[in-house]
């Protein structure tokens, strides 16, 4: 079969609508467009939720080395001043009977400047009311009167707290008033 083009009239010819291709190009590139869009703005903001995660994870480790920091301080305080106590205890017994030359009396005054350099405080003073937290009750003397209960009559061993942490309880007498 031989195939002749002068057969075929000019009108049945039928030509692509060259406007529906454009705008159908035109589409599909603007979907593509769009989706690639819609990819990177996904992408970016998985990316901007791990930064924040990083930073806010990075902000959080500088406060926890940071009470790291000040809690081994006071772990270092503790133990010095735990080191030093029954030396310093010895000197004070030594100074309550007059048994302490006068070299030993600077050496003392030394200590108690050393542990309030440290932060350290004394606990239990006679008269203080009593509190468990801070007092171990030895004994009891009788109390006279319903307002001296429950207060300290006599300290057998200073109590010590460096930053409200009670390093040693006070050794004391308390006054209990029986009805």
């Amino acid at each position: 079969m031989e195939w002749k083009g002068d057969d075929i009239e000019p009108e049945s010819v039928i030509e692509p609508d060259t406007e529906e291709v454009g705008e159908e190009k035109a589409e599909a590139k603007m979907k593509k467009v769009r989706d690639e869009l819609a990819a990177c703005r996904k992408e970016k903001q998985e990316y901007m939720d791990g930064w924040q995660r990083a930073k806010a994870d990075y902000v959080n480790a500088l406060k926890r080395f940071g009470d790291d920091a000040k809690a081994a301080e006071v772990r270092g305080k503790v133990k010095a001043v735990e080191t030093l106590l029954p030396a310093f205890d010895a000197l004070e017994r030594s100074k309550e009977h007059g048994e302490l030359p006068e070299g030993f009396i600077a050496i003392a005054k030394q200590l108690e400047g050393a542990f309030a350099a440290l932060g350290l405080e004394e606990v239990g003073k006679v008269g203080e009311k009593f509190d468990p937290a801070f007092h171990e009750a030895l004994g009891q003397d009788p109390a006279d009167s319903e307002a001296k209960d429950d207060t300290i009559t006599a300290v057998l061993e200073k109590g010590w707290r460096i930053n409200g942490s009670v390093i040693r309880p006070a050794k004391v007498r308390v006054a209990h008033f029986a009805n």
